[in-house]
């Protein structure tokens, strides 16, 4: 099933011809195509097959719709004097292999920006890639802090990181929640061992009373190493340390088998997650799913439904990926239409679509305020999105629901 989405996703780019009218570094990422007006390329890269492949899916199908709009002539951009093509690679949210893809997406002239990556360890793994050659990268999701200390002035994200979103937990399970007696685990990857540490660190300054461990992440469920079998030990450490609370820094295919384990291990304190477990997948991944109920997650991502702009994306999503959006959805939304933003106003000027450069389009990003869905995008020197709003989620009946604000 995976792979027949996969196809859908990731479209093949053939028969363009470069105009070879065109001539200067200003042109580098054009082709021509019948309409006469030039073509960039606008990428996507995450997960899009394993186990945490729903995610990148939530993702990439956004990508897709915001090029599908754009090119349509009816979305609020209008009719753009360019013509943008959706690609896709799937790194399956590994540090392993986003290097060759940012290499392979770099080197492709065409390509104008990336959306993605999508998970920590892969984005600093690309990042240095994607750096040298200048193109312009804006994650929907990748949180870990120090992914804006490393000089990157290609780098942007539209969520607020872990520095935020772990500490932000930690206040809310210990003085809203009054849970003071805490199992802190993460997955050894390095998004979970970056947000477990915050949420750590907080809930001690908090008062709470914390123990610490790892539980590495699976083959079975991410670029782990670790064995689905080692789940049942893990659960009998924690039901024998007897917390009121376990926080998994980590994502929500190992946490599934941890929360089975677990069920089946009699615990009955409370778990919650990051944003790397809010996802329904969650629950078909516990065994029996019911398990997963009053299961929190947080995110710094909002529910969207609100207003009628909500509920055309809504539509449209589900019409091209045939499943409703989820995690990440709109802000993949969000982050595909700010790029085509900047192009746009890159491109009404005096000289054009010439104005067009990956280097314009950094710079550009630098300065933008786009009103998206989910928030006025806008960005610090570090390429951090300027806000910090972390909302709560909890398993209810078989669904994700958002239970407030942190």
């Amino acid at each position: 099933m995976r792979q027949s989405l996969i196809k859908v996703v990731v479209p093949l780019v053939a028969g363009a011809l470069v105009l070879a009218s065109l001539s200067g570094a200003a042109f580098a990422n054009a082709k021509h195509q019948a309409t006469a007006k030039p073509t960039f390329d606008l990428a996507y890269e995450g997960p899009l097959s394993g186990g945490n492949a729903q995610l990148g899916l939530n993702m990439a199908y956004a990508v897709q719709y915001a090029v599908n709009e754009a090119n349509s002539g009816k979305s609020a951009f209008g009719n753009l004097p360019f013509k943008l093509v959706y690609i896709a690679k799937d790194d399956q949210g590994s540090a392993t292999l986003s290097p060759t893809d940012a290499q392979e997406l770099s080197s492709n002239q065409s390509v104008i920006a990336v959306v993605g990556p999508a998970f920590s360890g892969a984005t600093k793994a690309a990042e240095p890639t994607f750096s040298t050659h200048s193109v312009a990268t804006v994650s929907p999701s990748a949180t870990l802090p120090a992914l804006a200390t490393y000089g990157w002035k290609n780098f942007f994200r539209v969520v607020a990181d872990d520095s935020v979103q772990g500490p932000a937990d930690a206040n809310w399970v210990v003085n809203t929640l009054k849970d003071k007696k805490l199992y802190v685990v993460d997955d050894a990857s390095t998004y979970g061992v970056g947000l477990a540490g915050a949420f750590a660190s907080q809930a001690k300054k908090d008062g709470a009373k914390v123990t610490t461990g790892s539980f590495p992440g699976t083959t079975q469920c991410s670029d782990g190493t670790a064995s689905p079998t080692q789940y049942p030990d893990d659960a009998a450490v924690v039901v024998k340390a007897d917390p009121q609370m376990l926080f998994y820094g980590g994502y929500y295919c190992d946490l599934g088998l941890l929360v089975s384990a677990l069920h089946k291990a009699g615990y009955t304190g409370k778990v919650m997650s990051g944003d790397g477990s809010d996802s329904i997948s969650l629950i078909a991944g516990t065994n029996p799913p019911t398990a997963a109920n009053g299961v929190y997650a947080s995110c710094a991502c909002a529910v969207i439904g609100k207003t009628a702009a909500d509920n055309t994306f809504a539509a449209g999503f589900k019409k091209l990926a045939h499943f409703a959006p989820a995690i990440y959805s709109a802000e993949a939304f969000d982050a595909a239409n700010t790029v085509i933003d900047e192009l746009k106003i890159l491109s009404s000027g005096k000289t054009g679509t010439m104005a067009i450069t990956r280097k314009a389009v950094v710079a550009g990003l630098h300065k933008i305020s786009y009103v998206g869905l989910t928030k006025t995008i806008s960005f610090t020197s570090n390429g951090n999105i300027k806000g910090d709003a972390i909302y709560a989620n909890q398993v209810q009946h078989g669904s994700l629901v958002q239970i407030g604000l942190e």
